[in-house]
């Protein structure tokens, strides 16, 4: 099994100092560092590749993927440029959401032609940007540009040489920017405090407990219009579907990543001054939920290989990535054979942009490997730029639509919550869904499946006779990730080698009662031969923990924490697969053989049992959970200790259920069990631990 290179640095970290839980160090921010650990061999890295590609797609809303609804694209406005044309372009993404730009097309066009999409950074109307003279004389002064006239608009530049080397070229708005109208900059780009309006458990807007909860956000809307924006090139008859390119810069390296990533039908991919062990990406519209956690940007671009890929550095948080970064894609891609598949522009001497000479490096590889049959080295010609009413899509026969609409922002992600529910309400009705949709979401929540759960030692058990059993106490240690879980561990004279891990609010010492004698429950159970593990699950034993830690700063965006590391529910199912682990795993004679591990969790452990039992699947023999009603869609505050990314859209905790059914399962504290038909609902409002061990005594 290959861990995560942030993994292997907790690795270090718990060499260095045992006694204490890696957990508890600082926060990860999207400034910290990102190393990407090139794999040994294909084998080790493809199924690697696999899960962060999922976690990708799951922290972008597109697992599954929003139904694509008729993309009613229009077309208008051609503009002859003689070699070249440009078009007015718009459609819809999802039902009312438009994408806008402009399509730049070869006037003469023979059979079919490559096709690249250009999604921008973080310039201001970047499809109408003309700079002044004087900025354009120092650009060409540096030899950032070549051109007067045409060096006014970097954007265009490209566009037209690319159109001019025989592509289609499609130029996509940035969402707030240009013609993208529909939200405004201040809550794409520049969100800093949650919106009590917004923040609610029924029409909410972005960023808030339930836009998290449902993996809905401004990166994910940016994902999913370049994905439609794939759609609709292959709707053009000259477009040739085996040559489909992406490439922006900044924040439009950032979307170049993505797609390549998500997208299989990209064929080619450029990101430009972001791929980086550093920063990863300051802007909201760079950031998701989960999207980060044990991964990077590096990592991100690798989910591309072997496909032919290019990136450069400049002057910037890109410049030491001829040293870091570079040289592991390099390995992985030489394991496929095809380490000349991906190049690095050097360009430490340039500032954070797209200028001409980079845009020299790009022409180069598409040239390359799209076979354009250009001389070589590609060199831009001048042009005449256009003005900004020559580009805009929108006139007064095709009015905009109304800008910064909040109704519309509630409305958007409301369609993307119920297309979801409609296709996830279906995957749980059959055992391919469940296993091909469901539980692979799940995992991707949690961050580990049952195989990723760690190698788990038991350093310092110390044991005594007590009563009629053998009462081990001490601290696992999860050594692949350096992280500590304290049990009480009861083991009977008369085992039965099953060992039931007990959780409840108590912990550690829900096994006894305030006289320190046995439980009933827990007593009847080790008469039977099941051993008991009880425990503190990581930060129970803070009892006046009320909000979990975000990372500092002014802006309330949740994906600055949650993009860089995991919650705390997720941390303690982490706890509850690493105790399963160690039980299962083998040691030597010292310690008593496990035949089989169940789960009983109750209060507000009942929830976070559901979860580790559907990531464990059938390590987990049976499964007793009292879930209390509780449901992450009722969460109002990100920082709950009970938040989890996601949480919502997979169903809510019936979804847990749903994957647990797939075993022995007995359930209490719901009502309706049509997503779990198979598992043993409890009704009634009796002592749910003494009917749980009732069944688990049968």
């Amino acid at each position: 099994m290959r861990l995560p290179t942030l993994a292997l640095a907790a690795l270090s970290l718990l060499n260095l100092a045992q006694a204490e839980d890696a957990r508890l160090a600082p926060l990860k921010s999207l400034n910290s560092y990102f190393p990407f650990a090139a794999p040994k061999s294909i084998q080790e890295w493809e199924p690697r590749r696999d899960f962060v590609r999922r976690q990708l797609l799951v922290s972008q809303g597109l697992w599954p993927m929003p139904t694509k609804s008729p993309l009613n694209a229009v077309t208008h406005g051609k503009i002859d440029q003689g070699d070249y044309t440009v078009e007015k372009v718009y459609f819809e993404s999802a039902p009312g959401f438009f994408a806008t730009g402009n399509l730049y097309r070869p006037k003469n066009i023979n059979g079919r032609i490559p096709a690249v999409i250009f999604p921008h950074g973080h310039w201001t109307d970047a499809r109408f940007l003309i700079q002044p003279e004087k900025f354009v004389r120092e650009e060409i002064a540096s030899g950032q540009e070549r051109f007067e006239q045409g060096g006014q608009s970097r954007f265009q530049s490209m566009c037209v040489q690319l159109a001019r080397m025989g592509c289609i070229v499609w130029q996509i708005d940035a969402l707030s920017d240009s013609d993208s109208i529909q939200f405004s900059p201040a809550v794409i780009h520049k969100f800093a405090k949650q919106r009590p309006e917004m923040n609610t458990v029924e029409q909410w807007g972005l960023y808030s407990t339930q836009a998290e909860a449902n993996l809905q956000s401004v990166m994910g809307l940016q994902t999913l219009n370049l994905v439609r924006s794939v759609d609709f090139l292959l709707t053009l008859p000259e477009v040739d579907p085996a040559r489909l390119a992406v490439t922006g810069s900044s924040g439009g390296g950032t979307q170049t990543m993505l797609l390549a990533a998500a997208d299989p039908r990209l064929a080619l991919s450029y990101p430009v001054v972001m791929v980086s062990t550093g920063m990863q990406g300051g802007c909201s519209c760079e950031n998701a939920t989960l999207l980060r956690v044990n991964s990077g940007n590096v990592e991100i671009a690798a989910l591309f290989a072997p496909k032919p890929q290019g990136m450069n550095t400049a002057n910037d948080w890109t410049k030491e990535m001829a040293t870091k970064g570079f040289p592991d894609l390099q390995a992985l891609y030489q394991l496929y054979g095809k380490k000349s598949f991906v190049t690095l522009q050097r360009g430490e001497h340039f500032p954070h942009n797209y200028n001409a000479v980079t845009r020299m490096g790009f022409y180069a590889v598409l040239n390359k490997y799209f076979k354009l049959g250009q001389p070589e080295p590609v060199i831009e010609r001048d042009y005449a730029p256009l003005p900004k009413e020559k580009l805009t899509v929108w006139d007064s026969a095709h009015p905009a639509p109304k800008a910064g609409d909040a109704e519309f922002e509630r409305h958007l992600l409301q369609w993307l919550k119920s297309d979801a529910q409609a296709q996830l309400l279906a995957a749980a009705k059959s055992a391919e869904g469940r296993e091909h949709i469901l539980l692979p979401a799940i995992e991707a929540l949690i961050g580990r499946s049952f195989a990723q759960a760690g190698k788990v030692e038991f350093p310092n058990a110390s044991t005594q006779w007590r009563d009629s059993h053998f009462r081990t106490q001490g601290t696992l240690v999860n050594q692949s990730y350096g992280e500590e879980i304290t049990i009480d561990w009861l083991q009977p004279t008369n085992s039965t080698g099953e060992v039931v891990i007990w959780l409840d609010d108590s912990g550690k010492g829900a096994a006894r009662l305030a006289d320190g004698s046995l439980r009933p429950e827990i007593e009847s159970l080790i008469e039977r031969g099941i051993g008991i593990i009880t425990t503190e699950l990581f930060l129970q034993d803070d009892k006046t923990l009320k909000q979990t830690r975000v990372v500092p700063g002014p802006r309330e965006v949740p994906a600055y924490t949650f993009g860089y590391n995991h919650a705390l529910f997720t941390q303690r199912t982490h706890d509850i697969l690493s105790i399963a682990s160690y039980l299962l795993s083998p040691r030597d004679s010292s310690q008593p053989a496990v035949k089989h591990v169940s789960l009983a969790g109750f209060g507000r452990l009942g929830p976070i049992a559901a979860a580790a039992r559907a990531v464990a699947g059938s390590a987990i023999h049976r499964a007793a959970i009292d879930t209390g009603g509780f449901r992450f869609s009722q969460l109002l505050d990100y920082r709950d200790p009970m938040f989890l990314p996601g949480g919502s859209k997979y169903l809510d905790v019936p979804g847990l259920l749903c994957v647990s059914a797939t075993h022995p399962l007995w359930v209490a504290g719901e009502t309706d069990q049509a997503l779990f038909p198979s598992a043993t609902l409890h009704t009634s409002t009796n002592d749910s631990k003494a009917a749980a061990t009732l069944w688990l005594l049968k």
